[in-house]
């Protein structure tokens, strides 16, 4: 086993309660490196003869937490969930700022694979050699602020008692839902600490589905051994530094995007992505720093960049606490809606967090929805209420329907795709020019129409995790899919990874794990197999929704229209443009020209029992 992982994974049967520990072999690791792409690696191997025909909200869905051998060694703590998604009814390695994996290291595992469904609400609590399912009746149904406190209310005095002669012991790490993800909405996410979430992909569904509320996870063990310690300590070192002198996501976070990414690069969602511009100036981050922050610098575990800060917000009888927040929720759940007003984003902001949201296909579904409602198609009898933009109320008012599954809301809780579907039925129209998203996920906050952003024109159409915006290729190569991939699968924070360097980020890992991997290695072979198989599980899709490359493939409709005002007005991409450039990255990355995946690449990647998988897509599709 190489240094750096544990070797092992627990893995529980949530249907029987049964618990297990499942050996990894280090060929595997080696092969898929841990996080994303071992849970591709997994995915394929447990569910993939019969992957088209699994439900992703089905007992039948695996559901990991995974590591990576980097975890807890590099800068910043995180943990990649991952499963068939419920939105794409392909994989994401959706990756969340949590101590969760240092402390399952710490306990000895490497991850966690959950699979049935549990009888009644439960959640998983592991204290080093101790695990086992608690029932969760009393905290399902909670928002965010109130299933963290009873949880750690219950487990954190355990731990205090059990090691009274030793110190405090700092709080255990959890991972939790909240109402959203117990009534399956698709873009639930899993949370931790109010504030964090692994949104993409809808995995907070997967474990409402599983009846799972919450895992949380204490070690007292020492992480495993690293290979090169001289060389890991060198290369920390090195990194703190780096870090360190990356002063403005220090000060400001992402959040400095909402007003600079509209104003500058026109690349911002503006009433559904209708405009990308705007100049909204009271929208800056200086005034959600003077108005609403609370707390400059927060970090998890180990992480010198504090990118969080916190903001309050009295508002009526509530406390609002969030994040700054982050570009993407002040993009989605601000300009997306037609608001500019700090605190109404930061309210919508909470609001998600508490009803157990991914900030982004909310926002988007949200947006979707006004513009229905703003050219008729959508009607106040629809709805129960007005939803004009800018009018924070009725946002909320939506929010909660759909996290509830209300009347319509029970229909948007279906995401962007499935909604647009659903309502073109019931409304006769069609209504795909409206939907912004890609393979069922609704786009992160980055338009491609100016050019000035960091997407490509085709990075949205082609990337295996559709509307990902953190997985996309890209001509800027530290926010190019090779790279995230890689944070995904050694499971690091990529903020705190851009500016390290390729090279140095292959060094740190082989430091650790004894291996040899080079640059080339993981572009020209780890790299592409792992987006083979998130490809072809991607292109197997079902059971509810395929995706055909030669007509999926392709930008939202919206993308096509000129951008309508500011510096940048009359921008736009074309049909021909996003065609060329598709062939071209179809080429590079070893499919054919209808973008399937080739037998002889998948031989030479060491994965050739994917081939029948080929076969059963191009007899789908119809494709040679």
């Amino acid at each position: 086993m190489p240094y750096g992982f544990n070797g092992k994974i627990l893995e529980i049967d949530l249907s029987s309660e049964k618990i297990k520990t499942i050996e990894l072999k280090e060929e595997t690791l080696r092969k898929f490196v841990g996080g994303r792409g071992l849970g591709a690696w997994i995915l394929w191997k447990r569910l993939g003869d019969r992957w088209e025909n699994i439900d992703p909200l089905s007992p039948e869905n695996l559901l990991l937490f995974l590591t990576g051998p980097m975890t807890g060694y590099y800068p910043g703590g995180r943990i990649c969930i991952t499963g068939k998604s419920p939105l794409s009814n392909g994989v994401v390695g959706s990756t969340i700022g949590s101590e969760l994996g240092l402390e399952l290291k710490s306990c000895g595992y490497d991850g966690i694979i959950f699979t049935g469904k549990a009888s009644s609400p439960v959640y998983l609590f592991i204290n080093d050699d101790k695990v086992e399912l608690r029932d969760a009746s009393r905290i399902w149904g909670k928002g965010g602020r109130e299933t963290l406190r009873e949880i750690l209310r219950e487990t954190w005095g355990e731990i205090k008692e059990e090691n009274r002669l030793k110190g405090l012991p700092k709080e255990p790490a959890v991972l939790y839902i909240g109402p959203a993800g117990e009534r399956l909405v698709r873009m639930a996410a899993v949370l931790a600490k109010w504030t964090h979430a692994a949104g993409y992909g809808g995995y907070g569904a997967v474990m409402g589905s599983k009846n799972l509320k919450a895992v949380v996870v204490k070690g007292s063990g020492p992480l495993p051994a690293v290979a090169d310690f001289k060389k890991y300590r060198e290369l920390l070192s090195k990194a703190r530094k780096i870090l360190l002198d990356w002063t403005y996501i220090r000060v400001w976070g992402t959040g400095y995007g909402g007003y600079a990414v509209g104003a500058k690069t026109s690349s911002e969602p503006v009433k559904n992505w209708q405009e990308e511009w705007h100049d909204r100036k009271e929208y800056s981050q200086s005034n959600f720093e003077s108005r609403l922050w609370v707390k400059r610098f927060l970090s998890d575990y180990g992480c010198p960049t504090s990118c969080l800060k916190i903001s309050l917000l009295m508002r009526g009888d509530e406390v609002a606490i969030t994040d700054c927040p982050d570009y993407e929720l002040q993009a989605y759940l601000g300009t997306n809606l037609g608001i500019f007003n700090p605190e109404d984003a930061v309210y919508l902001s909470y609001l998600a967090d508490e009803l157990g949201f991914d900030g982004i296909n909310l926002g988007n579904i949200l947006g979707f929805a006004a513009e229905l409602y703003q050219r008729g198609i959508l009607t106040k009898e629809d709805l129960g209420f007005e939803l004009k933009w800018g009018d924070c109320d009725a946002f909320a008012k939506l929010m909660k329907i759909i996290a509830n599954r209300e009347g319509v809301g029970g229909i948007l809780a279906e995401g962007t795709f499935r909604a647009m579907r659903k309502l073109s039925e019931l409304k006769k129209a069609d209504l795909r020019k409206y939907a912004v998203c890609s393979k069922g996920i609704g786009l992160g906050a980055h338009g491609v129409r100016s050019r000035k952003d960091y997407p490509s024109i085709i990075s949205y159409a082609v990337s295996t995790q559709g509307g990902d915006h953190t997985s996309i290729p890209s001509p800027h190569p530290q926010f190019s899919e090779s790279w995230f991939t890689f944070y995904d699968s050694a499971v690091i924070c990529a903020f705190n990874s851009y500016f390290f360097g390729d090279k140095a980020l292959i060094d740190f890992l082989n430091s650790v794990t004894g291996w040899d991997v080079t640059v080339d290695e993981w572009t020209n072979e780890i790299l592409k197999r792992i987006l083979n198989i998130q490809r072809i599980l991607l292109l197997l899709g079902g059971p509810d929704a395929t995706w055909n490359p030669l007509k999926d493939d392709d930008l939202p409709p919206r993308f096509y229209e000129p951008l309508p005002s500011g510096p940048f007005k009359g921008a736009k991409v074309t049909k021909e443009e996003v065609e060329k450039e598709k062939k071209e990255y179809y080429k590079l990355i070893g499919w054919d020209e209808n973008g399937v995946p080739r037998k002889e690449e998948l031989e030479r990647l060491g994965i050739k029992e994917l081939s029948s998988a080929v076969d059963k897509i191009k007899r789908k599709f119809n494709l040679s």
